[in-house]
């Protein structure tokens, strides 16, 4: 696990509670646009709960951990810079979250504090609501960029998707080292195989599923502009299968629109999104994702996008 770089604390006052029967956290920094607490909220209005997810943008960690043990406390989902740290202040962590490295979500379990990883839920269920599932099992799979998101990317599709090989295609090959070799630490790096150049691409077979974690910029530089011809030649394969674009601002980018060109499907990074807060209300409320009220939440998260981009 990579090591933590120092963190300037920055507190914030503690939200009200006394309104609500239960709440959660969201904590992190920055978050203050977060769409986060406006999604919870649908769920909870949705259920009839008087509930609430609240903001919490701070890098203070002793505060947090005092505030989750309100007895009417539910959890807290965990965003940057505290997805690694907050592990080793847990009760438990799960075995996704241990093998993906990083925590996003707390739950009670009694008077025990629990950490999982629902990102790969999003990864996973963004592919299985909305695409034939034969496209891509048994076939390999493809993860664009590097870091904490590549990660959990590569987990859902080797742990969850049946992809027996899964290809990196990422600009700064340190970041891949380390993605293989924390990979092959947890058991699942067998099948990570580097594709650097587009002569290599080539040679490979087509993937099935391809999950994009890159920003929307044009490639500028030289292994930019290398990852960016892997892109191509392994979407020009015969084979077309689906792609999640996980960068969402702009909801339409040029990887996007190059796989579209090419035939594939594509899957907006809101869905993961959604997916990933859906599995988190699983945990919190106890509710099954059919007992949920997903079509309420895609319409406000579409809503809140569209007055984004006005």
């Amino acid at each position: 696990m990579e090591p933590q770089k120092e963190i300037a604390i920055i507190t914030c006052p503690a939200p009200s509670v006394d309104h609500l029967d239960r709440h959660g956290y969201l904590f992190g920094h920055p978050i203050a646009h977060s769409m986060s607490p406006l999604f919870h909220q649908t769920i909870y209005d949705g259920l009839g709960l008087r509930w609430s997810q609240l903001l919490l943008p701070s890098t203070n960690m002793a505060q947090f951990l005092e505030l989750i043990r309100h007895p009417n406390c539910f959890g807290a989902a965990v965003t940057m810079p505290h997805k690694v740290a907050i592990m080793a202040h847990l009760d438990h962590v799960d075995a996704d979250c241990v093998r993906v490295g990083a925590c996003n979500t707390i739950f009670r379990r009694g008077d025990q504090y629990v950490g999982t990883n629902t990102d790969t839920i999003g990864v996973r269920e963004s592919f299985y609501q909305n695409v034939d599932a034969r496209v891509f099992h048994g076939r390999p799979g493809m993860v664009i960029g590097g870091g904490g998101a590549a990660r959990s990317a590569v987990y859902a599709l080797v742990h969850f998707m049946k992809c027996p090989t899964v290809y990196l295609n990422c600009r700064d090959p340190v970041e891949v080292d380390a993605i293989i070799a924390w990979c092959t630490s947890q058991g699942y790096g067998d099948g990570l195989v580097y594709v650097s150049t587009a002569a290599q691409a080539e040679a490979l077979e087509g993937p099935g599923a391809v999950v994009s974690c890159v920003p929307n910029f044009p490639p500028v530089t030289a292994a930019e502009k290398q990852a960016r011809a892997v892109t191509e030649v392994l979407l020009n394969k015969q084979h077309k299968g689906a792609i999640l674009e996980m960068c969402y601002h702009p909801l339409w980018t040029e990887i996007a629109a190059i796989a579209k060109k090419a035939g594939w499907q594509i899957i907006l990074g809101t869905e993961a999104v959604i997916y990933q807060g859906l599995e988190q209300d699983r945990y919190w409320t106890g509710k099954e994702l059919s007992e949920l009220p997903v079509r309420e939440v895609k319409e406000v998260i579409a809503k809140q996008l569209t007055k984004a981009r006005l």
